[in-house]
């Protein structure tokens, strides 16, 4: 509601510049002919089997396209359907080919579009053709899907042709579009994408890319000479989603040298990557070729060239992507009973007190693999001949070599330098990559990748859950130094400072981009804070941190929004959303989403044995732990600080991201074993006199009032974890 209010009162902001800009584009206007051929990978092609793309190519920019649309896979119905809408779009169902269009003269008429109107993802249908036509140009298809995505809202189209060769006049409308449907339309099963991930032979394939290399050069040879030119693979032939071909031919772009095909790549500032475009980014570069402004609905933006790249650098992308996609489920699920197996193993043995240093390890050993999922990207593993063996292996080696500088550093006299390292050096990697573009969380086990299209840039669910649980439990270990020294002030400044850095890092357009996270990183910031200074944390305040959370995410979404549509990330575009009333379905597929993942079979497991081991060994600390939490949290009552601090951030995000119990489940497995392992260091050494912070004297982060009475080392009844907020 804030953010609506806010963003309502700002709908003037558009400035005589952006104006006369847009003018300027409407003078400048060319020819445009968009040519989608879904299904292509640019491992179809190379000079023998596809001369006439691989030709185009090398005098094109070039780039991936993420095809992304509403589902996992998108069929060439939804890959036309969003280039015709702006927005990603879909028919509501598994799918296959667009619609046959009505021929009605010269033109057709694609007498779908009433309907895909009234679809929740199909709102937007019409908006290229509409567009096109309010500026008083006419659209020419070649085509099924050309035809649905240069229709407008009426479903119109000006001059039809269901082949090349039947289109008579190909200068006479400057926007036209090509439906290239030789590549997927084998694939089609019972008029839906099939639910294998490769239903055709090699050989097969081959000729079916040859055939699509055929039409692609019979429409290349009717073009005007100036024809500014876009081809991309708009959809997927199978039940694994690919990066798609994109290349983007401008009048007057020249050949690559020596016959080789690297160019200028091309990107946009929807993706935030130089060689990353999205299926909406076409509706604004084909509308921005004609001098025509983007209707207001289009998410999309145009797309941009950039440095030089190569196809076996996109190859090598789409690969990276799709390992990735195909080992992350086997990745979470081992993740899951590697957390399952080591609590039941840690309650065995610390039940009987034996082998307490091992459980110390192993705890360390296993906090560790999550940033180790970023480390591994400081290497070229998908350059390996088994990309996949790898990658995993590169995150053992990662996560070994961690916990080793945890375990082995000066640090670890003290029961909690070793946490204290693994936490640190979580926040750092994940700060670091924040600061130098996220290409550590791309294309990671445990970040996201554009194979998927999820995300494409910023801070994602997870990384947020891991930064903001290393970031409190290190600043909590920090306070607890502080405070032993009598710095009290001086430890809450540096919890409430750090954690407030970090938040705006992982909420900053640009940056972390991540507007949930900011929801849920402030009253983890702000409970910890109120624990190191020894207050009271009630529900009322809690409620009052998350709205704080929401207000500190709304201004920075309106910050964003004002700055230049193309420079605006999805925080600013949200904004945008909200004031022209078009941001219900995607608030819908978010809660979706999150309701989705509620009971993941991957990671609910890690939140129930990690919650419940916590939360037995400080209510039965003789059964379950032999008393260690309790004793750790009486030794040092800044890291229970940290650790509430933490858990709140994730309860808080996994109610408010579209990931749902992933966030929780990464702050627990970060943050339990860390706590464990304090709590089992300090076990082993003998006690020592009660420090001030922890004997429980008046005003101090010991005094446990807020917890219903003292701590000992036995733990106590009503010492419950979830009764401290």
């Amino acid at each position: 509601m804030l953010l609506l209010l806010v963003s309502s009162a700002l709908w003037w902001t558009a400035s005589p510049a952006q104006a006369a800009a847009q003018a300027a584009r409407e003078d400048a206007g060319g020819r445009v002919a968009f040519i989608g051929v879904p299904g292509l990978m640019w491992s179809d092609l190379d000079p023998a089997d596809t001369p006439r793309m691989w030709r185009l190519a090398g005098q094109s920019g070039i780039g991936s396209l993420s095809v992304k649309a509403v589902g996992t896979v998108t069929c060439a119905y939804d890959g036309w359907l969003t280039v015709a809408s702006g927005v990603r779009s879909a028919v509501g169902r598994r799918c296959g080919m667009p619609p046959e269009p009505v021929v009605q003269g010269q033109g057709a008429v694609v007498s779908e579009v009433a309907g895909l109107l009234q679809l929740r993802d199909g709102t937007y249908a019409g908006t290229l053709g509409n567009a096109v036509h309010a500026a008083g140009q006419c659209t020419a298809a070649v085509g099924p899907g050309a035809a649905l995505a240069l229709a407008d809202r009426e479903g119109k189209v000006d001059l039809y042709a269901a082949e090349p060769a039947g289109l008579a006049d190909w200068s006479r409308c400057r926007m036209l579009a090509v439906d290239v449907d030789v590549l997927v339309k084998p694939y089609i099963v019972e008029g839906k994408l099939p639910l294998e991930p490769e239903l055709l032979a090699p050989e097969r394939r081959r000729a079916l890319v040859r055939e699509a290399d055929a039409k692609v050069g019979a429409a290349l040879d009717k073009l005007p000479p100036d024809t500014e030119i876009v081809l991309a693979g708009i959809g997927d032939h199978g039940s694994v989603p690919h990066l798609r071909v994109a290349m983007w031919h401008r009048p007057g772009m020249a050949a690559a040298p020596g016959g080789q095909v690297a160019g200028p790549s091309v990107g946009a500032n929807s993706t935030r990557r130089a060689d990353i475009v999205v299926l909406p980014d076409l509706t604004p570069t084909l509308l921005n070729a004609l001098g025509i402004a983007a209707p207001s609905t289009v998410i999309g933006l145009q797309w941009q060239l950039g440095e030089r790249t190569t196809i076996d650098d996109l190859r090598r992308a789409d690969l990276k992507g799709t390992a990735v996609r195909g080992t992350t489920g086997v990745f979470f699920t081992g993740f899951a009973i590697l957390q399952v197996a080591f609590y039941a193993l840690a309650y065995f043995l610390l039940s009987r007190r034996r082998r307490l240093g091992a459980v110390g390890v192993a705890a360390i050993v296993l906090a560790a693999v999550p940033v180790s999922t970023y480390a591994v990207n400081l290497v070229p593993w998908e350059r390996s001949p088994y990309p996949v063996a790898t990658l995993i292996g590169g995150v053992l080696v990662s996560t070994a070599i961690i916990a080793a500088v945890a375990l082995g550093g000066p640090w670890r006299r003290d029961p909690l330098g070793p946490p204290a390292a693994v936490a640190a050096t979580t926040a750092a990697v994940l700060v670091g990559d924040l600061l130098t573009g996220t290409t550590l969380q791309f294309n990671s086990l445990m970040g996201y990748t554009a194979v998927v299209g999820g995300r494409y840039y910023g801070l994602a669910n997870i990384p947020f859950a891991l930064l903001a649980t290393a970031v409190l439990m290190a600043t909590a270990v920090a306070a607890e130094h502080l405070v032993r020294l009598g710095r009290k002030r001086l430890a809450v400044a540096g919890v409430t400072g750090l954690g407030v850095a970090a938040m705006l890092l992982a909420g900053w357009p640009g940056v972390g981009s991540d507007f949930g996270g900011v929801i849920a990183f402030v009253p983890g910031i702000a409970v910890t804070a109120l624990l190191v200074a020894g207050k009271r944390v009630s529900v009322l305040k809690l409620g009052a941190f998350c709205v704080l959370g929401g207000v500190a995410v709304s201004i920075i979404a309106v910050l964003d929004h004002l700055r230049p549509p193309a420079s605006q990330t999805h925080l600013g575009r949200f904004v945008g959303q909200v004031i022209d009333g078009t941001f219900l379905p995607m608030i819908g597929r978010k809660l979706g989403a999150m309701l989705n993942t509620m009971l993941s079979p991957n990671l609910m497991p890690i939140v129930l044995a990690g919650l419940a081991f916590l939360i037995f060994a400080v209510l039965r600390p003789g059964q379950i732990s032999a008393g260690i939490v309790p004793k750790a949290f009486a030794r040092a009552p800044m890291l229970r600080a940290g650790l509430v601090g933490a858990l709140v951030s994730g309860v808080v995000g996994m109610l408010v991201n579209d990931s749902g119990t992933a966030v929780l489940s990464m702050a627990v497995a970060l943050a339990v074993p860390l706590v464990l392992h304090a709590g089992v260091r300090s076990a082993e050494e003998p006690d020592s006199p009660a420090s001030p912070a922890s004997a429980g004297e008046p005003g101090s982060p010991g005094e446990v009032k807020l917890l219903g009475g003292p701590v000992d080392e036995r733990g106590r009844h009503d010492d419950v974890l979830a009764g401290e907020t």
